[in-house]
């Protein structure tokens, strides 16, 4: 279920528009078992997830010179928290189209901050709480540690492009462990408002989606990406 924090940055408008990029099997897999995917945060390609800017790092160090279960509790809390990545934009991104699909069978699911809220109100065994990513210089900003979310919602500004806003959870509290990551109940058709089918797809594969979103009993509205229309000249 979500839960509003109120230290953590989020649009103030609900209907801020937010997107997810991904492949048809992982789309499939979100529609059949109607769980939502959240990684853990340490399996991320970045390996500054969860961690601190320098500044941050040099504080806590100063704090764990006498309790040195302080820092290595930080060390091992990235493995119980499970993120979940959209991104914000009014607009689809050639860029995400790019970095998120591997080939042109990929989709987009385009969504909303309030949907998102609403969607997570399946999930009654873990809590989820939604943040937008900060974006700072690690050797000379600060991350505050004052809130045990703060160093999963910061990133380096050489990933400002990817605009990002998080469905987080902690599940330190939960004995379970979790290898890749954490699946999660979700409303799907308060997820998903719309499909777009990835722009250098055939007209063939827009068909398939279209047959599969209605074999599964959806009806989402789905579009072919405009990124690749016919120009004007």
């Amino acid at each position: 279920m979500y839960l509003h924090n109120p230290n953590i940055k989020l649009p103030e408008d609900p209907d801020t528009v937010v997107w997810k990029y991904l492949d048809l099997s992982k789309f499939l897999d979100l529609l059949l078992s109607q769980k939502l995917f959240l990684s853990r945060s340490d399996k991320f390609e970045d390996q500054y997830e969860g961690t601190f800017s320098e500044p941050t790092y040099e504080e806590i160090k100063k704090l764990s010179e006498n309790n040195p279960e302080f820092l290595a509790y930080y060390k091992t809390h990235r493995e119980k928290v499970v993120v979940s990545s959209w991104h914000i934009n009014e607009y689809e991104s050639f860029a995400m189209w790019q970095i998120f699909t591997q080939n042109s069978e990929g989709l987009a699911i385009q969504s909303t901050i309030g949907r998102l809220q609403k969607a997570l109100e399946a999930e009654k065994e873990f809590n989820q709480y939604i943040g937008e990513v900060n974006y700072i210089d690690y050797k000379k900003e600060y991350i505050p540690f004052d809130d045990m979310f703060f160093p999963f919602l910061f990133k380096r500004k050489s990933f400002q492009y990817e605009r990002e806003v998080r469905i987080i959870a902690d599940i330190s509290s939960e004995n379970i462990k979790i290898n890749d990551g954490l699946k999660i109940d979700v409303d799907i058709n308060q997820l998903i408002e719309k499909i777009y089918i990835h722009p250098k797809s055939e007209n063939w594969y827009k068909r398939l989606v279209i047959e599969l979103v209605s074999k599964l009993g959806f009806d989402f509205e789905i579009e072919k990406s405009d990124l690749e229309s016919d120009i004007l000249i």
